[in-house]
Protein backbone atom coordinates (compact mmCIF):
# COMPACT_ATOMS: atom_id res chain seq x y z
CA UNK A 1 0.00 0.00 0.00
CA UNK A 2 1.02 3.50 -0.83
CA UNK A 3 2.07 5.94 2.17
CA UNK A 4 0.54 9.19 2.61
CA UNK A 5 4.01 11.36 1.38
CA UNK A 6 3.92 9.33 -1.75
CA UNK A 7 0.33 9.33 -2.68
CA UNK A 8 0.48 13.97 -1.85
CA UNK A 9 3.29 14.23 -3.65
CA UNK A 10 2.06 12.45 -6.41
CA UNK A 11 -0.75 14.85 -6.47
CA UNK A 12 1.25 17.76 -6.24
CA UNK A 13 3.69 16.74 -9.38
CA UNK A 14 0.68 16.35 -11.48
CA UNK A 15 -0.65 19.55 -10.79
CA UNK A 16 2.66 21.39 -11.42
CA UNK A 17 3.01 19.80 -14.45
CA UNK A 18 -0.22 21.33 -15.92
CA UNK A 19 0.43 24.53 -14.13
CA UNK A 20 3.88 25.01 -15.37
CA UNK A 21 2.24 24.07 -19.16
CA UNK A 22 -0.49 26.94 -18.02
CA UNK A 23 1.96 29.26 -17.32
CA UNK A 24 3.95 28.85 -20.23
CA UNK A 25 1.01 29.95 -21.97
CA UNK A 26 0.05 32.69 -20.09
CA UNK A 27 -3.27 31.35 -19.54
CA UNK A 28 -4.36 33.09 -15.79
CA UNK A 29 -7.87 31.63 -15.92
CA UNK A 30 -6.53 28.16 -16.39
CA UNK A 31 -3.21 28.90 -13.33
CA UNK A 32 -6.54 30.07 -10.61
CA UNK A 33 -8.89 26.64 -11.89
CA UNK A 34 -5.71 24.37 -11.21
CA UNK A 35 -4.88 26.28 -7.80
CA UNK A 36 -8.55 25.77 -6.95
CA UNK A 37 -9.01 21.90 -7.93
CA UNK A 38 -5.72 21.38 -6.59
CA UNK A 39 -6.84 22.69 -3.02
CA UNK A 40 -10.15 20.81 -3.53
CA UNK A 41 -8.65 17.41 -4.12
CA UNK A 42 -5.67 17.53 -1.33
CA UNK A 43 -8.02 18.01 1.25
CA UNK A 44 -10.44 15.21 -0.15
CA UNK A 45 -7.55 13.44 -0.84
CA UNK A 46 -6.22 13.44 2.92
CA UNK A 47 -10.17 12.52 4.12
CA UNK A 48 -10.12 9.50 2.21
CA UNK A 49 -6.34 8.83 3.36
CA UNK A 50 -7.40 9.63 7.19
CA UNK A 51 -10.97 7.30 6.49
CA UNK A 52 -8.22 4.18 5.45
CA UNK A 53 -6.05 5.41 8.55
CA UNK A 54 -9.11 4.79 10.54
CA UNK A 55 -10.27 1.39 8.98
CA UNK A 56 -6.59 -0.15 8.76
CA UNK A 57 -6.12 -2.61 11.91
CA UNK A 58 -2.22 -2.03 13.42
CA UNK A 59 -2.86 -5.48 14.84
CA UNK A 60 -1.17 -8.45 14.07
CA UNK A 61 -2.80 -11.32 12.05
CA UNK A 62 -2.76 -13.60 15.24
CA UNK A 63 -3.83 -10.95 17.61
CA UNK A 64 -6.75 -10.86 15.53
CA UNK A 65 -7.44 -14.11 15.80
CA UNK A 66 -7.72 -14.40 19.25
CA UNK A 67 -10.17 -11.70 19.57
CA UNK A 68 -14.00 -12.93 20.02
CA UNK A 69 -16.39 -11.80 17.88
CA UNK A 70 -17.91 -9.64 20.32
CA UNK A 71 -14.96 -7.97 20.94
CA UNK A 72 -14.56 -7.72 16.99
CA UNK A 73 -17.89 -6.63 16.46
CA UNK A 74 -17.48 -3.73 18.88
CA UNK A 75 -14.32 -2.35 16.90
CA UNK A 76 -16.10 -1.90 13.46
CA UNK A 77 -18.82 0.15 16.12
CA UNK A 78 -16.49 1.99 17.05
CA UNK A 79 -14.83 2.60 13.30
CA UNK A 80 -18.30 3.03 12.19
CA UNK A 81 -18.90 5.51 14.61
CA UNK A 82 -15.74 7.38 14.28
CA UNK A 83 -16.38 7.31 9.96
CA UNK A 84 -19.95 8.76 11.04
CA UNK A 85 -18.48 11.69 12.90
CA UNK A 86 -15.75 12.48 10.59
CA UNK A 87 -18.44 12.78 7.78
CA UNK A 88 -20.64 14.77 9.29
CA UNK A 89 -17.60 17.81 9.35
CA UNK A 90 -17.98 16.89 5.35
Amino acid sequence: MRNRKKILASLEATYREAFGRAEERDDSDEMVRLDLDFQRDQIQLEVLLDIRDLLMSEQTEPEREQKSLIEEGSALIEKAGALRRMTRLL
